[in-house]
């Protein structure tokens, strides 16, 4: 018996792929239907061939569905649980895969009919690729994926989702949303800015041109590139809709990063192999829980 007759995805890219994919994968559902706001998604998504079947509109993709998973940018969660709550069967499960969990609470929350159970969760995997065509089956398998319960939650429909994301081959962990909001901001978010930001220098350094950083760039120039390709929607969201947390470890980032600044300018080197020590221990960690590799190249072809 797989875990869900329908499940019903809104929104094609990477995550709402991956997840069509991987629940075919796990047979967990007898039918997976999706839906995308753009036409030409929706036909690319069709002739890949990873949902049963490819709606017209929201209303007809979540009608009958025991599961339905918001796959869209944080800010337009709102909106899209406005048009579809007339359709949701009772006891269906409401659930998203946004980076920012107060948010979206806020801005779904109000639409939710009585009997439809709203778990908010999300799937902490990505790549820097977006579009139906970036999605594949394995995506999760041994990434977190975080509940975010509301207090009242129905138990079981909590343990009905956790088994779900299992079932895509993530762990699953339960979380606090504003605890879930300042933990993603600064493993996350800020990491996000930061590229998005060092980037941005690069491309605007009159006296470095635009040739030489690309021609030149060493593996941490690379690596702050890949991130900061990912989606533009997505992420301007995220800043906009967790903003309060954002700031706050932005401004803690400031000050170790003045603090690493007087210590060059002092030639302070005990300081910088302290603190260059200490962070390594970092890394090593997360090696350790097998959320990275040890390969060089961070196990990626080194043609890539």
């Amino acid at each position: 018996m797989t875990a869900f007759g329908k499940i019903a995805i809104i929104g094609l890219g990477l995550i709402g792929s991956s997840i069509a994919h991987a629940a075919r994968r796990g047979l967990l559902a007898d039918e997976v239907v999706g839906f995308d706001a753009s036409a030409d998604v929706r036909t690319r998504a069709a002739a890949l061939g990873f949902c049963d079947a490819v709606a017209e509109d929201a209303a007809s993709a979540v009608t009958d569905a025991g599961l339905v998973i918001l796959c869209v940018p944080v800010g337009a969660c709102g909106a899209v649980a406005k048009e579809i709550a007339p359709h949701l069967k009772p006891g269906a499960i409401l659930s998203d895969v946004g980076s920012v969990k107060g948010a979206v609470i806020g801005d779904v929350g109000p639409h939710v009919p009585d009997g439809v159970h709203f778990i908010p969760a999300h799937p902490i995997a990505g790549t820097e690729f977006s579009g139906p065509e970036a999605g594949f089956a394995s995506l999760f398998d041994g990434r977190w994926a975080i509940l975010t319960p509301l207090p009242g939650a129905d138990a079981a429909a909590v343990e009905r989702l956790k088994a779900f994301w299992q079932g895509l081959g993530s762990n699953v962990d339960v979380m606090d949303p504003s605890h879930h909001d300042l933990v993603l901001a600064i493993t996350s978010h800020l990491p996000h800015l930061i590229a998005y930001n060092i980037v941005g220098t690069a491309h605007d350094l009159e006296k470095v041109t635009e040739g030489e950083v690309i021609k030149y760039s060493a593996g941490g120039f690379r690596d702050f590139t890949r991130i900061a390709a990912s989606d533009p929607t997505m992420w301007r969201d995220v800043f906009l809709n967790n903003r309060e947390a954002v700031m706050d470890v932005l401004g803690r980032f400031n000050e170790d990063l003045a603090v690493l600044q007087r210590a060059i300018r002092d030639g302070d080197g005990d300081k910088l192999f302290d603190f260059f020590t200490r962070t390594r221990a970092i890394r090593r960690a997360i090696i350790e829980l097998g959320q990275e590799s040890a390969a060089p190249n961070f196990g990626r072809d080194s043609k890539s």
